[in-house]
């Protein structure tokens, strides 16, 4: 069925979030496959692949934040390592196929695989939003030249639906760059699709200012050999200094510069210098590779013509002091630039409003003062003041940390800091960082710094290199929408992540939040407290029915920190007529639960979102789409067992009673029948057949030489009007006791579905690492089939990767594969077919543990 390898490209308009650098899958996808099926995944024990499993299983179950509408899909854009051995798994959002600008979200995993967090800029989209334009994307073009007093490129726009406001609409992103207030600027315009308004903007050019300062002989990183060198930094990618035309600079040696203020090769050492010093504080401090966190960096230039320097989206670009004495490339500002940098590269991207806009400059200062910190030269010592070497226009620093206010910024957050200049609403972040890293009263020579009306009486600071952990572990959770009240509680949820709840850290970065005046939001976690959580998930997370019938889900829990605790299950978003119930109604986290949903007979069709919540020492939640389908049959049945499930040795018989209900119009004869069974095992039904509203009773009786494993056995009633089954859950165990167990029952495999296989293991003790897994599907195209296996305790590993240019039969493959975690329990084995145009069915399997 393949023709070609196909390359697939993402093509678009460079905005915040598409200027990250996505991780490559570590298989390729096969040719063709669909967008969503397109995931980037990577090997068996590569922690940041269990991070996209698990992370993926999350946005699959719509965990708790991760709730979306019908129309709404989330694709991964990124994984990223922090401290702590934590990952930021990425995601943006489409509504109805058009990209959704504010539609971000964030899932936070540990190395061991748990959720920790989630976070999502906004909520589920209503699905009244229109998606087709009435505005040209010629119009829309040119009311966007109108925010700039001099255009000097645009790039086609793209329609999207805007998610900041009031209420979500359709417009058009455009890109105008030129002159704006006589400053270089890129702006990103949203112009109503509809109406032809603008409705939102903002401007990838960050400008700030800072000091010419030079470091005399430093070392810096550049490249070249022979009597051919460059200003080209090949040991961190992307960075690079040169002049205004992007190139580097280039010499015949690898010496640079003459120290002299007003040179450009000069201005390029202290750059090189800044900026090197500032990803190796990334590493060594904050555990981030990189300035974008996926190992690479953005170039430099100087020699700018203005008082000024810059951030633009793509690389930063630095003037001279106003008596151009000096450039300004000293290290608070070559590393606020690229501050910007970082916050674009993080979840969420640049966003817009003057409140996010603050909260981005004062991201560049708290990088500024990390590195000037960790560079820790004599030249330039750390002091939390911004610019005071260049003497930009010659009034000393332009910002100052410790004490905003001493030069006309706000140290307290107030109501009005949603409508203030950018560079003074960075004045409670600053603020805020200065007392979390230092206290309000640090002595040793270090500046006292005031505290706001309302807050504590003193503030103890847990040292600059902790703040700066906490501060790039709530960057990592940042979304589209941030506002100052989203940075405390990221920033609280992260200093319990890398501390404890018990920790100083913890107690003080609400201090000082409370020191700045910004309140806790609701549900934000109390220090001290217990840890313990556990998290939900549901499979499969959709399901059809027809009034009258139902349909299952396996809810999953699992502990992802502390103790196991005890989870009470319920459901909410029921469509009238409809119940909920569960088996068991509760659970100890690390163990699962059935969900059945049993539709009555005067449910209205359509598709419903039911929300389940597990309820622990705190709650979450994960949605299952219902879709009831509309013309209830007028005459039905309905099936089921009891019990469901039954373990025997071989040799014996397990017996289960069928029941039968007439759910519409009159009673029926239902013929009875079983398939599914294990080799050497038989099915009777005492009687054969009922009248719907009777029952029979099922023995299974297995053969001595029946192997040992867990079967599904499927029970099927035939009647006049249609057929219904219900499934009985058969384990053989051997005499012996073997460790190996098999599944010899078929199951169907069909384009872009998942099939589920399971086997129950009676082993004891922990499981064998690697077990082995045989595999025996009849299929024309094994590069079509992603495979995976879950464990007991609800870990996915993968066993066998999609990916390939040619098609191959899949036939029996085996596979080794590292697991840690107790043998006993259910494994089920999860293929997908991401590709159309071949089927099959799974034949058997068998695990060794």
């Amino acid at each position: 069925m393949k023709r070609k390898a196909l390359l697939a490209a993402v093509v678009g308009v460079a905005t915040a979030t598409t200027l990250a650098l996505q991780t490559p899958p570590a298989n390729a996808a096969p040719p063709g496959a669909a967008p969503q099926q397109q995931q980037q995944t990577a090997r068996v024990g590569d922690p940041a692949s269990l991070a996209a499993q698990v992370a993926d299983k999350a946005v699959s179950s719509q965990l708790d934040e991760l709730t979306r509408g019908p129309d709404e899909a989330y694709s991964r854009v990124a994984v990223t390592p922090g401290a702590a051995d934590m990952f930021y798994v990425s995601y943006e959002r489409t509504y109805k196929g058009l990209p959704m600008v504010g539609g971000d979200a964030v899932v936070v995993t540990d190395a061991a695989g748990n959720v920790r967090d989630t976070v999502a800029a906004t909520g589920p989209t209503p699905g009244d939003v229109p998606t087709r334009a009435t505005v040209s994307a010629a119009k829309a073009t040119e009311v966007a030249r109108t925010k700039l007093s001099r255009v000097d490129d645009t790039a086609a726009p793209r329609l999207v639906v805007l998610a900041w406001g009031e209420k979500p609409r359709l417009a058009w992103d455009a890109t105008v760059s030129g002159i704006s207030d006589g400053k270089p600027s890129i702006q990103h315009v949203f112009v109503d699709a509809r109406t032809g308004e603008i409705a939102d903007s903002y401007d990838l050019v960050r400008a700030g200012t800072g000091n010419g300062y030079y470091y005399g002989q430093v070392t810096i990183g550049t490249s070249g050999s022979g009597s051919s060198y460059s200003m080209t930094d090949t040991s961190r990618p992307g960075i690079q200094c040169g002049g205004q035309n992007g190139s580097a600079y280039t010499g015949t040696d690898d010496a640079w510069g003459n120290a002299g203020g007003t040179n450009l090769e000069t201005a390029c050492v202290d750059a090189l210098y800044s900026v090197q010093r500032e990803w190796d504080m990334l590493r060594d401090w904050l555990g981030r590779s990189g300035i974008n966190g996926s190992g690479r960096g953005f170039p430099a230039r100087v020699g700018l013509a203005d008082v000024n320097a810059y951030w633009n989206g793509s690389y930063t670009n630095f003037g001279h002091s106003q008596d151009n004495a000096r450039q300004a490339t000293p290290i608070d500002v070559v590393a606020h630039e690229f501050g910007h940098a970082i916050f674009q590269t993080t979840p969420g991207g640049a966003g817009s409003g003057n409140e996010n806009g603050g909260i981005n400059e004062g991201t560049g200062d708290i990088f500024g003062a990390l590195t000037e910190a960790y560079a820790a030269n004599p030249n330039d010592p750390a002091d939390y003041l911004v610019g005071e070497e260049v003497n930009l226009v010659g009034d000393g620093p332009i910002r100052n940390m410790y004490n905003p206010s001493a030069l006309g910024d706000p140290n307290c957050y107030s109501s009005s800091i949603p409508s203030t200049e950018v560079h003074a609403a960075a004045g409670p972040l600053n603020h805020w960082f200065y007392l979390l890293a230092e206290g309000n009263n640090p002595g040793g020579g270090k500046p006292s710094s005031p505290i706001c009306s309302g807050g504590p009486s003193s503030v103890t600071g847990v040292g600059i290199q902790n703040a700066g952990k906490i501060y790039m572990g709530a960057l990592a959770r940042k979304t589209s929408s941030w506002r100052y009240t989203n940075i405390r509680a990221a920033s609280v949820a992260a200093a319990i992540e890398l501390f404890g709840a018990n920790s100083a850290q913890c107690n003080t970065t609400k201090a000082a939040w409370s020191a700045v005046s910004v309140a806790a939001a609701s549900g934000e976690p109390a220090c001290g407290t217990s840890t313990s959580d556990f998290s939900i998930s549901l499979s499969p997370t959709s399901g059809s029915a027809a009034p009258g019938g139902s349909a299952t889900a396996t809810v999953g829990t699992q502990t992802t920190s502390g103790s196991a605790q005890t989870v009470a299950l319920s459901a909410s978003g029921l469509p009238s007529g409809t119940t909920a119930s569960f088996s068991p109604s509760s659970v100890t986290s690390g163990n699962s639960s059935t969900l059945t949903l049993s539709v009555g007979s005067s449910t209205a069709a359509g598709t419903y979102n039911i929300t389940v919540t597990g309820t622990g020492s705190t709650s979450h939640t994960a949605t299952y789409a219902l879709t009831v389908s509309s013309n209830p049959p007028t005459r039905d049945f309905s099936i089921s067992l009891s019990p469901t499930s039954g373990t025997v040795q071989a040799g014996s018989a397990a017996t289960s009673t069928a029941s039968t209900a007439t759910t519409a119009g009159t009673a029926q004869t239902v013929n009875l029948s079983a398939s599914g069974l294990p080799t050497g095992a038989t099915a009777a039904f005492n009687p054969a057949s009922v009248t719907s509203g009777g029952s029979s009773t099922l023995t299974i009786s297995t053969a001595p030489t029946t192997p040992a494993g867990s079967y599904t056995v499927t029970v099927t009633g035939t009647g006049v009007t249609g057929t219904h089954t219900a499934t009985y859950a058969l384990t053989v165990q051997t005499t012996t006791g073997g460790r190996t167990f098999t599944n010899d029952t078929n199951y169907p495999i069909t384009d872009f579905n998942n099939t589920q296989s399971s086997i129950t293991s009676t082993a004891t003790g922990t499981a064998t690492s690697p077990v082995r897994i045989s595999i025996t599907i009849s299929h024309t195209c094994a590069e079509d089939l992603d495979i995976w296996v879950r464990g007991p305790s609800g870990t996915w590993y993968a066993v066998d990767r999609y990916g390939g240019t040619t098609c191959t039969q899949y036939g029996t493959r085996t596979f080794s594969v590292p697991v840690s975690q107790q043998a006993a329990g259910t494994w089920v084995l999860d293929i997908e077919d991401v590709y159309a145009g071949d089927t099959g069915f799974i034949d058997s399997w068998s695990i060794t543990v």
